[in-house]
């Protein structure tokens, strides 16, 4: 099976909706498990890993909620292929360099995802759009409960599910969310916001997770620790934080539109001149300036244009998505040329921005 072809197109993953979508790009529940009797993957032996593939890949086949789903080894994909997967965030970046009994299974929706012998043997993962918490806590819990029928996890009484990492024992469950927060971004008050999240033992990350940059003012929260707190628990606890970080950046966005006003319309103004008529741009700079433009839409500033347009362009202008649109391996100077006439012709019928409606600054 042909990944390219099993992947949906970006357009269809860009008109993706979901609970409070216009902040909340999407929201992700991770589970690490280990199989008993088998040595953790960073101390494995390729035999003992391929094993492992071979074993969650069984146990997979017979699943209802994976039925038609696409299942290989990462050593038959491309490292194209394997980018396409991290910039979807369907796999980790340490997941794509691996081979050697690396493997990846992926459902029809791309709300379930599965990565074989990341740092643990099986690193299952629901994602949905907007705040969806619950509902991919629900999906992934009962793929976890069907697999465990076929497969002995590593298990301790005492500590829980065995991982690892230390930090992962106990549920083992990583649950996060990403955030569009442009309004928090430009009144300055992101680090504030990020210092009270950190106090209260959640991690705030870039785009890419750990250790990566808030491109486009994109930030990703989740929990910290496993052990000792119920899966329950640490749900509820990310949706109420989520929750007041929505509050405060739909509060940011609103005082931009009543008392700040200009320097709004500057900003995205301007970002718009540069998406639309620069001839080379690099991929950090349009994230940037595409992240004020969707700001813009969720604004009015660009009547008649919907947030997929834009959230489409986040997609298209990754470098791998980029190359796979021009069927042919770029150089980064190629890149910013070709990533630049891609923006510029979807740009070509959205009529400058006007200014901001105040009523788009309230909550909905």
């Amino acid at each position: 099976m042909d990944l390219k072809e099993f992947l949906a197109p970006p357009s269809e993953v860009a008109r993706r909706t979901g609970p409070q979508d216009r902040i909340v790009f999407s929201s992700r529940v991770r589970l690490a498990r280990n199989l008993r009797g088998f040595p953790f993957p960073g101390w494995a032996k390729k035999a003992d890993r391929m094993q492992v593939y071979e074993k969650v890949a069984g146990a997979v086949a017979g699943l209802p909620a994976l039925a038609g789903c696409f299942c290989d080894t990462l050593d038959k994909l491309s490292a194209l292929e394997r980018q396409l997967l991290v910039e979807r965030h369907l796999i980790s970046r340490e997941h794509a360099a691996r081979t050697g009994g690396g493997g990846v299974v992926l459902n029809r929706q791309e709300t379930l995802c599965l990565m074989i012998n990341e740092e643990d043997h099986l690193r299952m993962q629901s994602l949905r759009p907007g705040l969806q918490l619950r509902e991919a806590w629900a999906e992934l819990d009962a793929l976890d409960s069907a697999l465990e029928s076929h497969l002995e996890y590593a298990f301790s009484p005492e500590y829980g599910y065995l991982t690892a990492c230390p930090t992962n024992v106990g549920t083992g469950i990583r649950v996060s969310a990403m955030l569009h927060l442009p309004g928090l971004v430009l009144t300055e008050q992101i680090n504030p916001v990020i210092q009270s999240v950190n106090k209260l033992g959640l991690a705030v990350r870039g785009l890419y997770g750990e250790g990566t940059e808030a491109l486009g003012n994109v930030f990703q929260v989740s929990n910290q620790m496993t052990l000792g707190e119920s899966e329950q628990t640490i749900l509820e606890k990310l949706d109420k934080v989520l929750r007041q970080i929505i509050e405060f950046e739909e509060n940011a966005r609103t005082t931009l539109v009543e008392k700040n006003p200009k320097m709004l319309f500057n900003h995205i103004g301007r970002a718009y001149g540069i998406l639309a008529n620069a001839h080379i741009i690099a991929s950090k700079e349009a994230m940037n300036m595409l992240s004020l433009m969707r700001l813009g839409v969720d604004l009015g500033m660009f009547p008649g244009v919907d947030r997929s347009l834009t959230d489409e362009l986040f997609l298209l202008i990754q470098p791998a998505h980029l190359q796979l649109l021009h069927q042919e391996k770029l150089q980064a100077e190629e890149r910013d040329i070709l990533r630049a006439d891609l923006i510029r012709n979807r740009l070509r019928s959205v009529s400058r921005p006007g200014p901001p409606l105040p009523a788009a600054g309230s909550s909905a």
